[in-house]
């Protein structure tokens, strides 16, 4: 079976191919995600919400920007209308839950109702869980093998059933262990650009370096810079995060800081990520 492009986003452009920086040397955005959580059970407490938390973590590992993420109720309208406001925000939407062969497995009727499609029913789709499932195979079974109309089947050696990505739209299934080896599997297609991360750890209170983390912020606006308060331990300190794709930026505005806040400084303060 062969493997199918990424599909591009809007404009024509997929994320990957966004080069490596623009005229001026600034180094191109990163692709932006957007994570759509659905299902009821989560909603309602039954169970706690595992992917969301490992997602944040794997699309930072990669390079992604998370700029959205929501909890939704298994409603195809309400789907829909989420899924069409995250594809306004963000490059990919990923969704999770509500794939499965069950009456409450709307997913797919909502992202195809979001991009003003049928459903379909993919004969190879059909075939996988055909040769998965065998005599258990039933009518509520092939549920499974509807999908939004034009979908493209992404195929993966380390999973037995490929994953749906309509339009720019990856829907995935809400159990953690299977999103996990699915998502695993076709991260390789999203693009990214690893995030560098700076931290520096002072005993100041926030208030006493919030015009010092101004003024840092104007010079530098390609640096995000964020301040955490941490009171788990005494003395009580502050731990500031300088998170960027731009070495030279990220550099200049690490030192001007540490320079800055000197007087405070703790001596633990290290990097948090490569460089």
């Amino acid at each position: 079976m062969s493997q199918s492009p990424a599909p591009p986003r809007a404009g024509d452009r997929r994320p990957a191919d966004r080069g490596t920086s623009d005229p001026d040397g600034v180094p191109p955005a990163a692709p932006t995600v957007a994570l759509v959580v659905i299902g009821d059970e989560i909603l309602t407490g039954k169970f706690p919400d595992q992917n969301t938390p490992w997602l944040v973590r794997r699309l930072r590992e990669l390079g992604l920007d998370l700029v959205r993420a929501s909890v939704i109720r298994d409603d195809v309208a309400g789907i829909a209308a989420e899924v069409r406001l995250s594809l306004e925000r963000a490059d990919w939407v990923i969704t999770t839950g509500g794939v499965g062969p069950t009456h409450d497995d709307l997913t797919m009727a909502g992202i195809a109702e979001a991009l003003g499609v049928q459903l379909e029913r993919r004969p190879e789709l059909v075939e996988v869980l055909r040769r998965r499932m065998g005599d258990r195979l039933t009518d509520d079974a092939l549920r499974m093998a509807d999908v939004p109309a034009g979908a493209e089947l992404w195929w993966e050696a380390d999973v037995f059933f490929p994953q749906v990505v309509a339009g720019r739209v990856l829907a995935f299934p809400g159990v953690p262990p299977l999103l996990q080896v699915k998502f695993d599997a076709i991260a390789h297609r999203l693009g990214g650009r690893p995030m560098l991360s700076r931290s520096l750890h002072t005993a100041a209170a926030e208030a006493a370096i919030a015009s010092t983390l101004r003024e840092a912020q104007q010079r530098w606006p390609s640096v995000a810079i964020g301040s955490y308060p941490r009171y788990e331990t005494r003395p009580w300190t502050v731990t500031v995060i300088l998170d960027s794709r731009d070495r030279p930026a990220l550099d200049a505005c690490e030192a001007w800081l540490r320079s800055s806040l000197a007087a405070d400084l703790l001596p633990d303060d290290a990097s948090t990520g490569p460089g």
